[in-house]
């Protein structure tokens, strides 16, 4: 391709509205440009890279006996019904106005009621059907570009099977699947335990690359391996345990003491002896959730628990099931009228102060065996940075993340609910074992600029390159260097090599190069009067930062063994 004749709109300036490098830099170099808010249209050379990340997706989904579909981005609203999907993504959805139907934001529900007609038999699975396609998600505040949009292009497979060691089977085949497609894309990489979230089932692992730019928190460990979403990250830190002198509660006076720091410091005890009450409503249903007074709970851990619709009790309500605010609440003389829950590392623990249910007043003394009746203890608490892995052999580093795909075990969840079932060997029916397995195109594209960028530009790495080279024709008014140059661009195109072809005439040497590393191509070949004088070529390996000089007779040679090495 002629820079002379296509489309790149590059831009020096950085995007006063795009903040982290990858969206800078898709704006600059001409990917990509914003239609509305969350919503952007990709440019020639932004759709070369897309469609060589769909190739390697195609390729490696292919080669696990993946079979690909289109299905309609407009879906009945019924079929979210069925499902009660439409509940659970809420405004996340986008909904047509003047018809009973939705954007689809993913396609469990569509693949699942294909399935319901056609996959009735055991013999019929197991199977793997994928797509590759337009997602839409009604954000309710787009940011990072391509990392938080309303309209993006995601690939989502899903897994059939008819036995739970077949899920598992599928599971697997995914997991090394994208372990080969993100690695082929460039990207370093982080295989992460997570919530399942509005996707139910029994078990997910979100692929994560690790970035500044990421929303998403890591607890990972090089030395362990271990890496996990902080919504599901467990250490192992030691339990508050029981202490010798076992005291009747003690009702005492906390004047103006709202936090437990407070109340830890006005009756000289460690933070550590302090036991939280915190309290949410589960539907009608108060939960009174206990914590030490120095860990911090993680509400995710408590959706998995309690379901997604637990929420925190308002003012009103503390006061009225209660009697106190919240820095006063303790769980004595609450049991039977809410449900008592507490975390791990309380359990068995006495010689504690809580909360009277008396404004100003707490107990201390607090003994869980002895003064409630805690129903369960749950692992609760959100890990911090420093904390023993969970095999105690390493120490857990919180790193930021961006998400580039997510797979989930969906067990029967949308099977049972929309009647998709089939019969066994013995002929009884049974409801489809589904798995799903999606990877967001855009955003592998912006985390491999997030990782491979400099001041300069983009650093393609081969498999994803827009082109293999960028061949620059310094001075356009010279005709020994046209001719190399044109000669050079016949030699590698007919040999398979994909080129960008700067001969701008309207272009100074200085804007070509900031250009050329704005761009980034793999190998930068240039084609200059001081070089051809001594029959030289100047070659740039834009990811290294390597130049050298090679004879122009073995430029093309060069340039094709760089590629294809």
């Amino acid at each position: 391709m002629r820079l002379s004749q296509g489309f790149f709109p590059t831009v020096k300036e950085v995007p006063s509205d795009a903040v982290i490098p990858s969206h800078q830099l898709m704006l600059r170099a001409g990917l990509m440009r914003q239609l509305a808010a969350g919503v952007f249209s990709f440019l020639p050379i932004g759709y070369a890279v897309m469609k060589k990340v769909m190739t390697i997706i195609r390729q490696e989904m292919d080669a696990i006996g993946g079979q690909e579909f289109h299905l309609p981005a407009l879906n009945p609203i019924e079929l979210w019904e069925e499902t009660d999907r439409v509940k659970a993504f809420g405004d996340i959805m986008f909904h047509v106005k003047n018809r009973p139907m939705v954007l689809a934001p993913t396609h469990e529900e569509v693949i699942t009621h294909i399935a319901k007609d056609h996959v009735k038999s055991y013999k019929a699975m197991p199977q793997i059907w994928y797509q590759i396609q337009t997602k839409f998600r009604n954000e309710p505040r787009p940011k990072s570009g391509v990392l938080r949009g309303r309209q993006f292009t995601m690939k989502d497979a899903y897994s059939m099977d008819a036995t739970w060691q077949g899920l598992d089977k599928s599971y697997e085949l995914h997991r090394e699947a994208y372990k080969k497609i993100y690695t082929r894309c460039g990207l370093t990489f982080h295989i992460v335990g997570a919530s399942s979230g509005a996707m139910g089932g029994s078990g997910s692992q979100e692929f994560m690359v690790e970035s500044n730019a990421g929303e998403d928190n890591l607890a990972v460990c090089s030395e362990t391996g271990y890496a996990a979403n902080v919504e599901i990250a467990t250490s192992l830190m030691p339990n508050a345990g029981r202490v010798e002198a076992n005291e009747p509660l003690k009702e005492v006076h906390t004047p103006n003491c709202r936090s437990i720091d407070e109340v830890a410091a006005f009756l000289s005890m460690p933070v550590g002896r302090c036991a939280k009450s915190l309290i949410f409503m589960n539907g009608t249903q108060p939960v009174l959730v206990l914590m030490l007074g120095n860990d911090q709970l993680n509400e995710t851990k408590l959706q998995a628990v309690f379901g997604q619709e637990i929420r925190p009790a308002q003012t009103e309500e503390l006061l009225q099931l209660t009697g106190a605010d919240a820095g006063s609440i303790g769980p004595v003389g609450l049991e039977g009228k809410f449900t008592i829950v507490a975390d791990k590392r309380l359990e068995e623990a006495n010689g504690l102060v809580c909360g009277a249910n008396k404004n100003d007043y707490h107990l201390m003394n607090l003994d869980l065996k002895r003064d409630v009746k805690v129903q369960a203890y749950y692992d609760f608490r959100m890990v911090e940075e420093g904390e023993p892995t969970p095999d105690g052999k390493g120490k857990l580093r919180i790193v930021k993340g961006i998400e580039v795909g997510h797979i989930f075990k969906l067990g029967t969840k949308y099977s049972v609910s929309m009647k998709a079932n089939f019969l066994d060997e013995q002929g009884k029916e049974n409801p489809i074992i589904m798995g799903s397995y999606g990877i967001g195109v855009e955003r592998i594209i912006a985390c491999h600029i997030e990782q491979h960028h400099d001041e300069f530009g983009i650093k393609w790495q081969k498999s994803i390159a827009p082109y293999d080279v960028h061949l620059i024709c310094v001075n356009m008014n010279s005709e020994a260097v046209v001719k190399r140059s044109e000669a050079l661009y016949a030699e590698l195109t007919a040999a398979g090599i994909s080129v960008l072809f700067d001969d701008r005439t309207d272009a100074s040497a200085g804007f070509k190069f900031k250009d050329a590393d704005l761009l980034g191509m793999p190998l930068q070949v240039i084609v200059g009067e001081k070089n051809l004088k001594n029959n030289e070529i100047e070659m740039k390996d834009r990811s290294a930062g390597k130049r050298w000089n090679v004879a122009a007779d073995v430029a093309a040679a060069e340039a094709i063994a760089f590629v294809r090495s």
